[in-house]
């Protein structure tokens, strides 16, 4: 086990975490003095590569490799981590002569991966050096290098890998960031690729997907009177009712809180119709648009429920705002 200094409660903890912060962002910011030509024919490569793009490293470098891929991955660029060590015990036959293969290691001299870099030469890859050592085999090998050296590591024995790992993912994350833009990538794109995340439901949930159909949406015809209006509220759940003809068409819309005002003008609720009292012009929303927009629409309309009606004004569908909630879609 580690010894605990006996002074430890005397250091300054904040003013060690400062300097380790200051070092590796002096790091990254060092960076992009050199960034040159062979950044841009890295790039160049990428947008033209018809296969995949492929990190390949070991230890440190090596995760910092499976974070890059899962940036490219999420951000349009086909993209998966291969490990150094498993490369040369038959997962090379996973790299192809159409991938760009970008290749880790500070060191430029990691004997796993400098193992495999011919092999990946002979199959037609191209090869992109991330290496903090210019005259390394790692450098030597490469059709590209790109430089992501520091002046020194974060760690004050100056061995652990700190600053450079930061370093490398970050020009990782630049190259992701200028591909995605020069790709025209979208917030749609982004969605696409990611279903599950809020963004992704907000983008990809139609109304159509958390609309309530069939007999699960409440209506009544025109002659239907106001009691049994209240119950067809009542029995679907919804908070209202749709007042609709023979041919489907919405004629209006009758809700809990329209009951309310009446009961609120004392007016005798008895033997009146539905279509007496209903709202006839209510709002209305189709079935193609974005779930969030219905979201919107009942925020500035200050209501709670809409009837989705197609191009016909032909109901096809309700919604209130808890299912929009249930579809994580607010």
């Amino acid at each position: 086990m580690p010894q605990t200094p006996s002074n430890l409660e005397n250091r300054d903890f904040l003013a060690m975490a400062k300097e380790a912060l200051s070092i590796e962002a002096q790091a990254v910011s060092a960076l992009g003095d050199r960034l040159g030509e062979a950044f841009e024919q890295a790039v160049q490569a990428i947008l033209h590569c018809s296969g995949r793009v492929i990190l390949i490293g070991v230890g440190k470098s090596g995760l910092i490799a499976k974070k890059i891929a899962a940036t490219f991955a999420s951000t349009g660029t086909p993209s998966f981590f291969v490990h150094a060590t498993e490369a040369s015990h038959g997962d090379l036959g996973m790299i192809t002569q159409d991938d760009v293969v970008i290749a880790l290691s500070n060191s430029g001299n990691t004997e796993e991966l400098v193992a495999v870099l011919p092999a990946i030469a002979r199959r037609g890859a191209k090869i992109v050096a991330m290496t903090g050592k210019l005259d390394s085999a790692l450098a030597r090998q490469a059709d590209l290098v790109l430089d992501c050296g520091v002046a020194k590591e974060a760690c004050p024995l100056n061995l652990a890998p700190t600053a450079s790992t930061t370093a490398a993912l970050a020009l990782g994350d630049a190259l992701a960031v200028v591909v995605l833009k020069a790709r025209g990538f979208s917030e749609e794109d982004f969605a696409l690729s990611h279903p599950g995340g809020s963004l992704g439901r907000k983008l990809l949930t139609h109304v159509s997907d958390v609309m309530r159909k069939g007999d699960r949406v409440p209506v009544v015809p025109p002659s239907a009177s106001l009691s049994q209006a209240i119950l067809e509220i009542t029995k679907k759940g919804l908070g209202m009712t749709a007042i609709a003809g023979p041919d489907g068409k919405l004629q209006g819309v009758f809700t809990d809180g329209d009951l309310r005002r009446l009961i609120e003008q004392g007016l005798d609720l008895r033997g009146l119709l539905v279509s007496e009292v209903m709202n006839a012009a209510p709002k209305t929303i189709s079935p193609d648009k974005l779930a969030v927009e219905a979201v919107r629409l009942m925020e500035v309309c200050h209501i709670s429920q809409v009837v989705v009606t197609d191009e016909h004004h032909t109901i096809v569908g309700a919604l209130n705002f808890h299912d929009l909630f249930e579809a994580k879609v607010v």
